[in-house]
């Protein structure tokens, strides 16, 4: 049975900023809160439209060249990749990130493992190698053929760093000062995306990254990710102990329990990230077959060449 431990009420010594900007507690979160309370005054804001204007001039340079580059690519780049990441970190799930845990949740499984997973399938790297000439061509190559590119697209350590990371941010002091300090809190949103598109870009990526493993191999590494989620959703939802101390009782909302919203969260973490990965073996098992499929086509052209050439030079004898 669940024993919920004394809680200090007083207001924590750094105020959220839903609280600092109006000076009272926020509305009670509904779903046009994520309409009404959306913002654009982030550094996240500012890079996302980097991105999209980047990726979009890389397009048009192709187009432009007579190349052609997959319509596909471009919508899952832009759509729920950089649109996944705005989704939650610019709209009113960003403005209540600090006031619910289970909005927190919500973000931290688009930020890791939805959007790294379509940003890695608009191949941004390929269209930069393709789009880029000369120098900056080659330190391109350069980046992706160096030694901390090989280390870090290893996908174990990838692994290991994507299962361990929640567990310090969420059972140490970090995830206190995360609620504290904005920039702190910001730099959190930019972790979970790197280390999302660390563990993802390898196994589901079109980009050339060294050392990358057979599908039967990623396949089993997403197998392996299955029990993490079930894991460390259940230990939250069973956890004695508020997450971030006496920061969500302090905030005194009268229309939130922070210990059901800590249970809620728990369990978006569980059934969010069982079905990305049972969603991605999928798309990789998919994969795997296009590319058997593919090898078969070529082993049977190169059988075709070899016959032709075999009557061309029965035909000269």
């Amino acid at each position: 049975m669940l024993q919920v431990d004394p809680v200090v009420t007083s207001a924590p010594a750094t105020a959220p900023a839903a609280l600092t900007a109006t000076g009272s507690a926020p509305p009670p979160f509904t779903v046009s809160s994520i309409f009404t309370e959306s913002t654009l005054n982030s550094w996240l804001a500012v890079g996302l439209v980097i991105a999209a204007a980047c990726y979009l001039y890389g397009v048009h340079r192709l187009r432009v060249r007579g190349d052609h580059w997959p319509v596909a690519r471009t919508l899952l780049f832009l759509g729920p990749g950089l649109g996944g990441i705005a989704s939650v970190t610019l709209s009113g799930l960003g403005a209540y990130d600090t006031t619910l845990l289970s909005v927190h949740m919500v973000q931290h499984m688009v930020l890791s493992m939805v959007a790294p997973i379509f940003l890695a399938l608009g191949a941004p790297v390929t269209l930069a190698l393709r789009t880029l000439t000369g120098a900056p061509r080659r330190r391109l190559l350069a980046v992706v053929h160096s030694r901390v590119a090989r280390v870090f697209s290893f996908p174990l350590l990838a692994y290991a760093i994507f299962v361990v990371n929640p567990f310090v941010l969420y059972f140490t002091g970090l995830y206190r000062v995360t609620l504290e300090h904005p920039f702190a809190h910001e730099m959190v949103h930019a972790h979970f995306i790197l280390t999302g598109c660390l563990f993802f870009w390898p196994l589901v990526g079109l980009d050339p990254l060294p050392g990358r493993w057979p599908y039967p191999a990623r396949a089993l590494l997403m197998v392996l990710s299955v029990p993490f989620h079930t894991v460390l959703g259940l230990t939250i939802m069973q956890s004695t102990t508020l997450f971030g101390g006496d920061w969500y009782p302090s905030l005194a909302l009268d229309w939130a329990d922070p210990w059901n919203d800590q249970k809620v969260a728990g369990g978006i973490l569980w059934a969010g990230g069982e079905f990305v990965s049972i969603t991605m073996i999928a798309v990789l098992v998919v994969q795997w077959i296009r590319q058997s499929e593919r090898e078969a086509r070529r082993v049977d052209r190169e059988l075709d060449r070899q016959e032709a050439r075999e009557r061309a030079a029965g035909t000269s004898a």
